[in-house]
């Protein structure tokens, strides 16, 4: 099986992306890598403007099985940051915008690539590119109701809104469609955040995905 295929699978079957975003450690990011594994959020994005991420990146993929953390880089702008994201060990990307360079170098490198979209014309580019997952984003400044009305004429999309996500609006955002969602400040605030708050989080939006996808009551 392809990374991509791999990583497509987790993605869909566990179904968030948690965002670590600012001035955290290398050492800080293991911790919190740690607990939300235990949580089962197995995707972890490193956003390429947090402190030293490149060094995190790899500091992960040292220390997690491959199997049970999959490591990403995000805000991955250009196809430089691609390559150097690539180098130091992400097995996805992520970004804010639709750079066609850089859905074709990952595609190269076997990485599974979310480009941000907003627009029905940004959406169809990036299915052209050959994009297997898109990030709506930013998906708080429209809410689960513009996804709704995105998917009625591109069902066969995949999109991962990412803004605003808390447990609460979760399931409104699976309803629309989401076949998975990216989960940022909500959840991992600040470096000083104690580690038992992130795994209550954690846990919070564990059950609401779950909740959102058990089976409705006759």
């Amino acid at each position: 099986m392809s990374n991509i295929d791999s990583v497509y699978d987790v993605l869909k079957s566990t179904g968030m992306v948690a965002i670590i975003r600012g001035q955290f450690s290398a050492e800080r990011i293991l911790d919190l890598a740690a607990v939300l594994c235990e949580a089962e959020i197995r995707l972890i994005e490193v956003t390429l403007n947090t402190t030293d991420a490149l060094r995190a990146i790899e500091a992960l993929r040292a220390r997690f099985d491959s199997d049970a953390v999959i490591v990403g880089a995000g805000t991955v702008r250009t196809a430089i940051q691609l390559e150097e994201a690539v180098v130091a060990g992400a097995r996805f990307t992520v970004a804010p915008n639709l750079d066609i360079d850089c859905v074709r170098r990952a595609r190269g490198h076997d990485i599974l690539h979310m480009p941000g979209v907003l627009t029905p014309t940004e959406v169809q580019q990036a299915v052209n590119a050959g994009c297997r997952v898109l990030k709506l984003f930013p998906s708080e400044m429209f809410g689960p109701a513009y996804l709704k009305a995105l998917r009625a004429p591109l069902d066969d999309v995949d999109f991962v809104p990412t803004g605003g996500i808390t447990p609460e609006n979760m399931g409104a955002y699976v309803r629309a469609g989401a076949v998975a969602v990216g989960i940022g400040s909500w959840l991992i605030s600040s470096p000083d955040q104690p580690l038992s708050e992130v795994a209550d989080k954690a846990r919070a939006f564990r059950d609401a995905w779950n909740a959102a996808h058990a089976p409705a009551s006759s």
